[in-house]
């Protein structure tokens, strides 16, 4: 761990998993297509790709994408997020750990496709992000996509600024070796203006 407490943790208390999990019970129950981040990612892999959800929290998205046939890890900070992922799917590999220190968890590398969903990068540690994308894009093989979704504006995050802009995150990016492939203003694949609210942007780990 670094010894810094994210932005998730100080919002929540490291205790979310089991709210975090009913809240997207009720968005299904309600009709609410739940799996928006899971249908983006399944159409840039082959089947049977390798997939790293860094971020994972309850697993909704990892679970999914394994059920169309993916093989997926998940990794988390917050112990509370993957009580509920390995309770609604135990034979998946959930593992506990500091995104910025990925490196410590023995992970084989060479996965097809990094995803970091949910405001994963907005709620980093301060001062962390470059860090953990250069542990992102490590994990990567040639070729490999990183996957981001992130609020930049206080109408899309539970802060009351955005703690980074668009173009800092590109310059993290671009320091861990990545080029940007694209972006949207949303997982069904709305065109993405400058200075919009959120952003899901495509980069990939250039092969050779």
């Amino acid at each position: 761990m670094t010894g810094q407490r994210d932005r998730w943790a100080e919002l929540t208390g490291g205790q979310a998993g089991e709210e975090y999990a009913r809240r997207f019970a009720r968005l299904a129950a309600s009709g609410h297509d739940v799996h928006g981040e899971a249908s983006f990612c399944a159409a840039l892999l082959t089947p049977a790709s390798r997939v790293l959800d860094a971020g994972c929290g309850t697993g909704r998205i990892a679970i999914r994408l394994a059920e169309l046939g993916h093989h997926c890890t998940g990794v988390d900070v917050d112990s509370s997020m993957l009580a509920v992922a390995r309770r609604e799917a135990p034979a998946q590999d959930w593992l506990l750990g500091d995104l910025a220190r990925l490196d410590d968890l023995g992970l084989e590398p060479g996965f097809d496709l990094v995803l970091a969903a949910g405001n994963v990068i907005p709620l980093l540690a301060p001062g962390t992000g470059a860090t953990v994308v250069g542990q992102l894009a490590a994990a990567l093989r040639p070729g490999g996509l990183l996957v981001t979704g992130m609020g930049l504006d206080a109408a899309h995050l539970p802060l009351d600024e955005a703690p980074l802009t668009i173009a800092e995150f590109d310059q993290w990016c671009a320091g861990a070796g990545l080029t940007p492939r694209e972006r949207w203003a949303t997982w069904s694949g709305d065109p993405y203006h400058d200075g919009g609210g959120y952003a899901v942007s495509v980069h990939t780990r250039p092969a050779g």
